[in-house]
């Protein structure tokens, strides 16, 4: 078990959204009452003690892992540098975004079951939570078994609901052969080999809405949660909504999101969005959506460090207060995916938490993983 710790002096953000000066006890992994003061005192006056980044959507591992086409990473190594890019940026618990989907190459079925089997015995060394979205294409009909056996899991993953494929016929309806070459290349295969196969997963078309069904009934049974992505229509997420997918993850447009936060579903967005002042497709602007009160929820979708970064983007340029700011990355992220154990500063709760300098930038002096201390120095 991690050493006992006690934070000292600093500036704590409490569960109702007030920052206080308070100390802070940790021992067994777990935020514990003053009668325990930890045998580590770490002085905290000056820093804000705010509870750790959680993050709802991530697939920037993709990249350790295969940062080529064709070339891929032992497992341990890749992951290993993940880790340390979490807790670098204050990021405890880990959501990876892994796509099972009908393609080859990185986003295989295959490749899936491999992360699937290697995750378990890392996660028993890694400093960081590492958990699972599934990222389900639900044109893929193949991996449904798998889809079954690995909801059953401890922890248990999470499940997207996505469909790319409609996007990919239409490219090919429309004769779009550049975008189509990017996605055949990124599997590894001939244009001609990639169109073969969009060909044959069109077949699946007519099953889709049974096939949804079916693995929307295996995450219930399992308590998994479910969203919903890229949902373009307000009767899109009541249909989502009425299968159990109570989070809806880059809906389309604001409409459709202010329809999920008015039934108090949590929407998650991207924080690159808010970094780069909108969606790289043209799609809506999380920034707005922030002020307008239909997003509630940041991932860091491609770009870890863009977590913190939006968090102090919104405080710093007055979009919303500290305390509401720093929910989208950690109490309302632990809300949307379930984990009743994180997400605030509370007795009782993981000590997940992270010692920051509000100078400017935003700085992470210390980052604390279900008690264990990783310092970057003063």
């Amino acid at each position: 078990m991690p050493q006992p710790i006690s934070l000292v002096g600093g500036k704590t953000l409490r569960p109702d959204g007030a920052v206080e000066t308070a100390d802070l006890h940790l021992a067994d992994g777990l935020i514990v009452d003053a009668s325990a003061r930890g045998s580590l005192q770490i002085d905290c006056r000056g820093y804000h003690v705010l509870p750790a980044i959680i993050d709802v959507h991530g697939d920037a591992f993709e990249v350790d892992l295969h940062p080529r086409p064709g070339v891929d990473i032992a497992f341990p190594i890749a992951m290993t540098s993940v880790d340390r890019q979490l807790v670098g940026n204050g990021i405890a618990t880990a959501f990876h975004g892994l796509t099972v989907s009908w393609e080859p190459g990185a986003r295989s079925l295959d490749t899936a079951r491999h992360f699937m089997t290697s995750l378990a015995p890392f996660r028993e060394q890694a400093l960081a939570d590492h958990r699972v979205q599934l990222r389900w294409e639900v044109y893929a009909h193949e991996p449904i078994a798998d889809l079954a056996n690995w909801l059953t899991q401890d922890p248990k993953p999470a499940i997207a609901f996505n469909d790319h494929t409609t996007s990919t016929l239409e490219a090919m309806r429309a004769g779009r052969e550049a975008k189509l070459d990017q996605w055949a290349r990124r599997a590894g295969v001939s244009l001609d080999a990639y169109l073969s196969l969009v060909d044959g997963v069109a077949a699946n078309t007519p099953h889709l809405m049974d096939r949804i069904r079916d693995v929307a009934d295996l995450a219930r049974q399992n308590d998994a949660i479910m969203l919903a992505h890229d949902e373009t229509t307000v009767e899109e997420r009541e249909g989502h909504r009425a299968l159990g997918m109570q989070v809806s993850e880059f809906p389309l447009n604001k409409q459709t999101a202010a329809s999920a936060v008015e039934a108090g579903e949590h929407v998650v967005l991207g924080a690159p969005n808010v970094l780069r002042g909108g969606s790289h497709k043209g799609m809506m602007s999380a920034e707005e959506a922030i002020r307008e009160g239909v997003c509630t929820v940041l991932a860091s979708d491609y770009y870890y460090p863009s977590l913190l970064r939006a968090a102090e983007h919104l405080a710093t340029r007055g979009v919303l207060p500290f305390a509401n700011a720093w929910e989208l990355i950690s109490a309302n992220a632990a809300s949307a995916m379930g984990l009743t154990d994180r997400g605030v500063l509370e007795t009782g709760k993981r000590a997940d938490l992270i010692v920051m300098d509000r100078s400017d930038p935003w700085r992470i002096v210390h980052t604390i993983a279900g008690g264990s201390l990783i310092s970057f120095g003063h």
